[in-house]
């Protein structure tokens, strides 16, 4: 393995050579110069893996040096010793991007610390991380035997969702592909769970249910509101557990998370269903019964959300809060710039719904989009690509802005979304809808394992547009596909991001409320 090599400047070297003896012993080359000067002269010369830089030299300062030194190599560490605390050094030192800053005298371990943290923080952190699922793996995949309500699985998808995050630190292929292998194994054990559960949440009243997408705004926010203080919902269409996550920390500099809950989208998996069902309070058959001329079937013609703002409205006379609200759907980026500009007049109302559908688009592009395939290869690059576009969005303007009002803040979505894998085969007439992840249709078949079949959607509170409809409901990672023309839809489909079905990913979904710092 290649030394590490360190660039010591410090104008009183001679009175550090114990410290240079020791870090020697330990396997580290050290080379030595007493003055700014000559350490960016070394700089050019030779390649170094971190500098330790003294703030009082003759010549150039340190922090002179240090600024000469960002501009030659942005990327080396710089570790600055000083004997002063003075405020102004160190807020100097910081604001040009210091990896350290340490306070004479110093001993050994404290650079060998330094060093370690800044060198060798990557390779320890990695280790560590590996160690510690190498424990838990084994746990982990006891406890998938052992769950027995929708509590346990979501407790079960945060701790999956946790791991994965931490594994996105690495560069450790292998155990990220361990990882997907347990998680896929619980998507299979989960789709089981709803499978047998869902049916009986819906209609036995006695039975211990999650809260699901027509009870959430009763239950989280309805009762928190006023006309004295206005309230904001952005609901972030086709958001998972794992993109909030990563969203969070930059939230996290404005607000503190007061509240934060996994709920269970309703099946499919799809907008028109959950996100009406949310607005409404209502299961989508109730929704098609009160409101026919609201609802538009698979097979119909027109937009199939195109009343939520309607629905809202009688949720909330419903509820005895018949206050003024507004209602935004952001589709383009030039209408949310005009709507982060104009935030402001909101304050008026109780209750401001802003649905934002870049994420939703994001996932529909990977399909269509050669560039979108590459950049969401997989889900890591795929929570990336989601931060990147909410580190500049208008929506996280909106945000900025929220947090120095004393409105209440609350962030949702409608459902999740999975990256399919493998196909299953099936077979419908014409009037099949072209959703991947669920059919409905008259004359279905299917391979039986792969699918949650409902032959009676009314005991799911689904619309019947046929005596004989049935729906079905794709299991795991799996895409439905027609054998027609088979090999082309799969190569076309597959890696691609979908939603209707049955996962972990689509069903436990993120309802969070926020309060400013």
């Amino acid at each position: 393995m290649q030394k590490i090599r360190i660039l010591w400047a410090d104008d009183e070297i001679d009175l550090l050579k114990p410290h240079i003896m020791f870090l020697e012993q330990k396997g580290y080359e050290v080379d030595t110069v007493t003055n700014g000067d000559d350490a960016l002269d070394q700089i050019d010369e030779s390649s170094y893996d971190i500098v330790f830089l003294d703030e009082n030299m003759p010549g150039l300062t340190g922090l002179e040096t240090l600024t000469e030194i960002k501009e030659k190599e942005a990327n080396l560490p710089v570790v600055m010793i000083t004997k002063s605390e003075e405020e102004y050094i160190m807020e100097d030192a910081i604001g040009q991007k210091i990896s350290d800053y340490l306070i004479k005298p110093v001993n050994p371990n404290q650079i060998l610390l330094s060093i370690k943290r800044n060198l060798d923080a990557k390779r320890l952190v990695s280790e560590k991380t590996q160690i510690n699922y190498q424990q838990e793996f084994r746990k982990i995949g006891m406890e998938l035997m052992d769950l027995r309500n929708h509590e346990d699985w979501s407790e079960m998808y945060k701790k999956l969702v946790g791991w994965e995050l931490r594994m996105d630190e690495l560069d450790e292929s292998g155990m990220q592909e361990i990882l997907q292998t347990q998680k896929t194994e619980a998507n299979h054990l989960f789709s089981k769970f709803i499978e047998d559960e869902y049916e009986g949440w819906l209609n036995d009243a006695n039975a211990d249910r999650p809260v699901l997408s027509h009870e959430l705004l009763r239950k989280y926010l309805i009762p928190q509101l006023s006309p004295e203080r206005s309230t904001y919902l952005f609901v972030i269409d086709n958001l998972r557990y794992d993109q909030w996550k990563v969203l969070a920390p930059i939230l996290s500099e404005y607000f503190a998370v007061e509240e934060e809950h996994l709920y269970y989208s309703i099946l499919p998996t799809a907008t028109q269903f959950a996100r009406n069902a949310l607005f409404s309070g209502l299961m989508p058959r109730e929704i098609h019964k009160r409101y026919p001329e609201w609802w538009v079937h698979d097979n119909e013609e027109g937009a199939k959300n195109g009343h939520e703002d309607d629905l809202l409205g009688e949720l909330l006379k419903r509820s005895g809060k018949d206050y003024k609200f507004s209602y935004h759907k952001v589709l383009r980026l030039d209408y949310g710039k005009k709507l982060a500009s104009n935030l402001k007049n909101l304050q008026q109302n109780a209750l401001n719904v802003i649905v934002y559908n870049f994420v939703d688009m994001l996932s529909h592009a990977k399909t269509d989009m050669d560039m979108i395939k590459e950049l969401a290869d997989d889900d890591k690059a795929y929570r990336s690509l989601t931060l990147s576009w909410f580190r500049n969005s208008p929506l996280l303007e909106m945000l900025r802005d929220l947090a120095n009002t004393d409105a209440r803040v609350f962030i949702t979505t409608d459902h999740g979304t999975i990256n399919v894998g493998e196909p299953t085969k099936v077979v419908g007439d014409r009037e099949v809808n072209t959703n991947l992840r669920y059919k409905q249709g008259k004359n279905l078949s299917y391979e039986g394992k792969d699918a949650y079949a409902v032959s009676d959607p009314e005991r799911i509170g689904l619309p019947k547009p046929n005596v004989s409809t049935k729906y079905l409901f794709a299991k795991d990672d799996l895409f439905f596909a027609y054998p027609n023309n088979y090999n082309h839809y799969v190569k076309y489909y597959r890696n691609t991001y979908q939603h209707g079905g049955i996962s972990l990913e689509e069903v436990l979904v993120p309802f969070v409320e926020l309060r400013a710092k």
